[in-house]
């Protein structure tokens, strides 16, 4: 199991969209996956979850969360090789871990807890709640918007993830999100010739 929970090396960046549900993660991975022409990891977890729904009228249950995370993971590192410099991830297993703890009374596949932490990105975005909450079969709780957005700055908080909070409405979102990005792939190229540089003189 830990191979397939376990991140594959790949010299690109990776993004994360992270934050409650209904905040707007799927539109700006949506959005930034055009802008950078490059691919973007959806959130396995959705069609999981709504075929289990369609098919049993059942929703998430502690035993469907590794499933999710070895799905997460390979549809990640397959895309991971087809990405041109940057990979857009709409979610990451921080995220299931954070899931697992809040509905789970704090319990924690140890598998998952050890690659939700080993696992490494450059960047997260942290999508805040000022979006209209958009009701579906999986959603289930629009009441508590507030105390799942401070449950989940504080795991970037706790774990030392890099990040950013996006707010506003989708153009200025957008825009928060490409400047950052750009920054970091300006820093990367740098980093890689400095690199190369220090190859070449040996």
């Amino acid at each position: 199991m830990e191979k397939k929970l376990r991140q594959q090396e790949a010299n690109i960046l990776k993004v994360v969209l992270f934050g409650p549900e209904s905040t707007g993660k799927t539109t700006i991975s949506l959005q930034l996956a055009e802008h950078y022409n490059t691919v973007w990891a959806p959130e396995f977890a959705r069609k999981y979850l709504q075929d289990k729904w369609n098919n049993e009228r059942k929703t998430c249950e502690n035993s469907d969360l590794i499933p999710i995370a070895i799905g997460q993971m390979k549809s990640e590192n397959k895309l991971a090789k087809k990405a041109d410099k940057i990979l857009i991830c709409d979610t990451d297993l921080l995220e299931t871990k954070v899931y697992s703890e809040s509905y789970y009374g704090g319990i924690v596949d140890p598998d998952l807890d050890k690659y939700a932490l080993e696992n490494k990105y450059d960047l997260y975005f942290l999508t805040y709640i000022d979006t209209d909450w958009e009701a579906d079969d999986l959603r289930d709780k629009p009441n508590e918007r507030k105390e799942m957005f401070d449950i989940f700055e504080k795991a970037l908080l706790k774990y030392n993830r890099p990040y950013i909070t996006l707010k506003g409405d989708k153009k200025t979102r957008l825009k928060t999100a490409i400047e950052a990005i750009d920054k970091l792939l300006t820093d990367h190229k740098n980093l890689d010739s400095f690199s190369d540089s220090l190859t070449n003189s040996e």
